[in-house]
């Protein structure tokens, strides 16, 4: 389990674009046949991608959790962006399409990972934090997301939000997730942009043709900068950052946030007059 550690706001001001990729930046996930993790101090938060082939794939502890196994003390939510799949969380079988959503919660001892055919696998993206105690593990179909359809043409953001893991959705200890999907012809997310002190935030771009990128924004609001993402690329938002991008193209992007609250709506927004 590759580990990175927190960076300050002020440390963030010194960093060359090689060390804002190298700190919050994850380009290589979604490898054929593994499990790639990687654990963020900020919230003990642990990302990763799991793309079983031929042969599941089991979720496995790691020394760094001094855990008997990985959902121990942690809940884990995942979400599959590829062909459709299945887990198998200790003997029921939960069959995941595309982008549609299964929490496990914590005490799950056995957790393995399906693709219904080897040429055509699932992409699990997970995103797991601590857990103080125990939600049934569920699988939620986009049909069953709450969605919200916010912006405009005008202002090129029209999108729908699915929320999976919420308050009022798949209940959890600390994490919430689910994913935006910005219509044709729209490119903004999350603008005006905020932050929330409150818990860390973190970004799948996904669905990112491969001719197109989207710059992502972070820093706080009077010193930002923009890091270029593309296809299949996961971005760190510390509480201390915005986050919030252009794409050149529409594209989707899966959001997990975990720390103090779970209100969706709990922001720190910041004007648009304001941004530097």
């Amino acid at each position: 389990m590759e580990i990175r550690y927190a960076i300050s706001a002020r440390e963030y001001q010194r960093l060359t674009t090689a060390e804002l990729r190298a700190d919050f930046v994850l380009e290589n996930l979604f490898t054929p046949g593994q499990i790639q993790l990687l654990y963020w101090e900020t919230d003990r938060a642990v990302v990763g991608s799991i793309v079983p082939r031929d042969a599941p794939l089991q979720l496995e502890t790691d020394t760094e959790l001094a855990s008997t196994y990985f959902c121990e003390r942690r809940e884990v939510g995942v979400i599959n962006i590829g062909a459709p799949g299945a887990v198998i969380v200790d003997g029921t079988r939960y069959e995941v399409g595309a982008f549609e959503c299964l929490y496990i919660g914590r005490g799950s001892q056995e957790v393995v990972f399906h693709s219904a055919e080897a040429g055509a696998p699932a992409k699990f993206y997970l995103m797991s934090y601590p857990a103080h105690t125990t939600y049934p593990t569920t699988l939620a179909k986009q049909s069953d997301a709450n969605q919200l359809h916010l912006g405009s043409q005008e202002t090129a953001n029209e999108r729908t939000i699915f929320q999976y893991i919420h308050e009022k959705g798949i209940k959890s200890c600390q994490l919430v997730m689910g994913f935006t999907r910005l219509k044709p012809g729209s490119v903004w997310n999350t603008m005006p942009p905020h932050t929330h002190l409150r818990r860390s935030e973190v970004y799948l771009y996904c669905e990112v043709p491969a001719e197109a990128a989207v710059f992502h924004m972070m820093g706080p609001g009077d010193e930002t900068r923009n890091v270029l993402m593309h296809n299949e690329q996961v971005v760190l938002s510390p509480s201390w950052s915005v986050h919030c991008g252009c794409g050149t193209q529409a594209y989707i992007f899966i959001w997990a946030m975990g720390g103090e609250n779970q209100r969706f709506d709990d922001m720190d927004g910041i004007a648009i007059a304001d941004i530097r």
